[in-house]
């Protein structure tokens, strides 16, 4: 069953990982795609990886630039009419001692993982609203519940996401409008390599912790099932995911359990 037929959707961080699962996901359910990030050719190869390809638009976007949203947004309404599903799933993930992190560091990484979502969201509210249709997703984390050692700014993001986006639900429901948050714990992608540490340098090593992780693909798959049933909130992962659980039954367990981890980066 095709159950997003006709859907458009856009897709930030779509050149790998999750977003990229995520394209191969809804298209082969019928959906019609942008695909954006900061890098063309990377975009241009999942889009001809994809079904029907000719129908897909790949839109380069950088998370950190919010004054071309409107404009972008403007463009693709303009080539489909109408944004169905905005996906939220851009960002950057961080390898760095809080005491260490440099402050123009940690205010690039919000840049990225809230104020650039949290824009790019505004930008295509209001033709949503006019239509009173539309689902906002947000491909959140864990740590939006949890945070770890070496992961402040980047928990702090995520924790920021789900306070925005809660109240953005209730905000929109009446409107007709949906809002799901998906939480993923480890998944298998490139994205503890591409993590940040105290200076702005890339981690560029997988965590053990992400090549034990889930497939990209089954996480895509969990997020399209939310989306078309309409939840609000998912957590999928391993045993990671009853962090979560912790966080609001035994937050005390919770707390000495993290305390006892290692941060593996360099200082």
């Amino acid at each position: 069953m095709e159950r997003f037929t006709d859907k458009v959707v856009w897709i930030t961080g779509a050149s790998s990982g999750i977003g990229e699962a995520l394209a191969g996901a809804f298209a082969r359910e019928g959906a019609r795609l942008i695909l954006s990030s900061r890098r063309p050719e990377e975009l241009d190869r999942v889009r001809r990886g994809l079904p029907r390809a000719d129908e897909h638009l790949c839109l380069p976007l950088d998370l950190t630039q919010s004054a071309t949203f409107h404009a972008l947004t403007a463009q693709v309404l303009a080539k489909f009419g109408r944004i169905d599903i905005l996906v939220n799933n851009g960002g950057v993930s961080q390898r760095a001692l809080a005491v260490d992190a440099l402050p123009e560091v940690e205010r690039a990484l919000m840049e990225v993982d809230y104020f650039g979502p949290v824009a790019l969201t505004k930008a295509v509210l209001p033709s949503m609203l006019a239509r009173g249709a539309g689902h906002v997703v947000v491909i959140s984390s864990v740590m939006g519940y949890v945070g770890t050692p070496g992961r402040s700014t980047y928990a702090a993001a995520k924790h920021a996401l789900h306070g925005y986006f809660d109240s953005l639900r209730a905000e929109v429901h009446q409107a007709g409008l949906k809002v799901t948050l998906i939480c993923p714990g480890y998944v298998h992608t490139n994205v503890s390599d591409n993590a940040v540490g105290a200076r702005g340098e890339k981690h560029g090593r997988t965590d053990a912790t992400h090549l034990r992780g889930i497939s990209a693909e089954c996480c895509a798959e969990a997020t399209l099932r939310a989306v078309a049933r309409g939840k609000e909130e998912i957590t999928v992962g391993g045993v990671e995911t009853w962090a979560v659980l912790l966080k609001r039954l035994l937050p005390g367990v919770l707390s000495r359990t993290i305390r006892r981890m290692k941060f593996t980066g360099s200082r």
